[in-house]
């Protein structure tokens, strides 16, 4: 047994509380070969060959189930993001509002997207996905309703803001469940199917707001995306089930416990914690994401070359609407209708991407049986290709609004960086989920943290560099830059990953 694991005749009135269902449960940090039934008869643990329990061993029903609710919640929180860019110009003049207060308005959502996950994403180390979703999930409604009724510019922002924090755990979970359910050669298979509903949201928001903005009040936008997110609150409850190991574990040993009165039945985690006070334990959990930003370098790489193009997509978003109004003179319905192209290539970019990276997956593994796949496995060397591929777009998006080449060409153009955003952006997050496998919320809030953070801040200097660069070289510049960025990290991460992991200090 390790030499960290007390004996079982330790007294259980040591280990922390375990009354209720939301209960601290903090995964080992040892690097000696954990313990097993046979070491210990009163080690509570999954079945290596096959444990109904264990989210990975669930039915492929039930794991649909959790990431198809994750995913409807995810369209419906990133729509929000996006919905107000078109009816950013009636809200400023009904609500008084400068042209920067209200990109504002819209962008400050983003910015509490990237403080939200630094705490929600540990908290569902610790008090597990189910009671963090459902807790979420009630607090954005109110503060979305309360956006739709905001009579002032001072409540209309500070509700956004709220409504951003709650909406920021789906960023928390949706890594750590997806982990959670799925083994590592499913998982491209399972970004892809869950990204195919997010990734819409970010380009379907403003095609539905373009239509309210221009057929009834702006109002309508937060009252219907209230609507549905009330309806997968109340389904949340039935269909998304608890994913997380330590908290399913340490159930099975309290009911343990209570049928055979035996105290003995103890799991590794409810013993690594027994000794360690619950604000200590609290203290290094919330504080987990951001140490993990700044002392792993794997976490700092993936964070920037995420942000950069998260920051480019944005300015894409909140500027792509009144492009199509300024330039070429359509109505706010008609401009709203172009983000599909922006939805389709992020749609195709998604399923592709997937479905290359378990196929690459597989072949790796079956050129090299019996070799333990690696994280890097999920970069191979030539994934900076997929990098030039967004800045080939980016430049050709800009030239054809500089010289207003017909809308089809621009949309195709737009398709393309889509495209290439995404493919290559899976790889990455893939990459994050197996490297962190006892900590994926708190390494995914990390990298969310710089991504929302670029989110929030480049669609404030979008209009400046446009107007002074013209849609041209202000496209051309951020995709030389992006070239410098997107191309040499990826060869960094696959030949160097795997010793920057090894010097990391522990992510607990």
């Amino acid at each position: 047994m390790a030499s960290n694991i007390p004996s079982t005749t330790t007294p259980l009135d040591q280990i922390a509380p375990t009354s209720t269902d939301v209960e601290l449960a903090v995964l080992p940090i040892s690097n000696e070969r954990p313990p097993s039934k046979e070491d210990d008869p009163f080690l509570v643990a999954f079945n290596p060959t096959y444990d109904a329990d264990n989210p990975k061993d669930w039915p492929s029903s039930r794991k649909w189930a959790v990431t198809d609710v994750l995913s409807a919640t995810g369209f419906n929180r990133i729509m929000v993001s996006t919905i107000m860019a078109p009816a950013l110009g009636t809200i400023a003049r009904e609500l008084h509002m400068s042209t920067a207060e209200s990109v504002m308005a819209m962008s400050i959502y983003l910015l509490a997207t990237a403080f939200g996950p630094l705490v929600i994403g540990p908290l569902s180390e610790v008090y597990g996905r189910t009671w963090v979703l459902h807790v979420s999930n009630v607090w954005f409604l109110v503060w979305n309703i309360a956006c739709g009724f905001a009579n002032t510019k001072e409540l209309l922002i500070g509700a956004r803001f709220l409504a951003g924090f709650g909406a920021s755990a789906i960023y928390a979970l949706s890594g750590g469940v997806l982990g959670d359910v799925w083994r590592p050669e499913q998982r491209g298979k399972s970004l892809g199917k869950y990204l195919l509903i997010p990734v819409l949201g970010a380009a379907v928001g403003p095609i539905i707001g373009g239509f309210m903005a221009g057929r009834t009040t702006w109002r309508w936008m937060f009252w219907s995306t209230s609507i549905f997110q009330a309806v997968m609150a109340l389904v949340s409850f039935s269909a998304f089930h608890e994913s997380y190991e330590p908290l399913i574990l340490r159930r099975r040993a309290e009911k343990l416990r209570k049928d055979t009165g035996d105290s003995r039945y103890y799991t590794v985690h409810e013993r690594f914690v027994q000794n360690i006070s619950i604000p200590k334990l609290l203290g290094r959990t919330i504080s987990r994401p951001m140490r993990l930003l700044i002392f792993h370098p794997i976490i700092q790489i993936m964070s920037l070359i995420e942000a950069f193009f998260y920051g480019l997509l944005y300015i894409m978003l909140s500027s792509f609407s009144d492009m199509w109004i300024q330039h070429y003179g359509v109505s706010v319905e008609l401009s709203g209708l172009h983000y599909l192209a922006i939805a389709l290539g992020e749609m195709a970019g998604a399923q592709l991407g997937g479905m290359w990276m378990d196929r690459y997956y597989r072949r790796k593994a079956a050129r090299h049986p019996g070799r333990e796949a690696t994280p890097e496995d999920r970069i191979p060397p030539f994934a900076s290709i997929w990098r030039i591929i967004p800045t080939l777009g980016l430049i050709w998006y800009g030239w054809t609004i500089q010289y207003r080449v017909h809308w089809a060409v621009v949309d195709v153009a737009m398709f393309l960086m889509m495209f290439g955003m995404q493919i290559a952006g899976m790889n990455l997050s893939a990459y994050v989920i197996d490297a962190y496998p006892e900590h994926t919320s708190s390494a995914t809030a990390a990298s969310q943290f710089l991504r929302s953070l670029t989110a929030f801040l480049f669609p404030l200097f979008t209009p400046a560099m446009y107007g002074r660069l013209g849609y041209g070289w202000g496209n051309t510049m951020l995709a030389f830059a992006g070239l410098l960025i997107g191309v040499p990290a990826p060869l960094l991460v696959w030949k160097y990953g795997a010793r920057l992991r090894a010097k990391a200090a522990s992510s607990w």
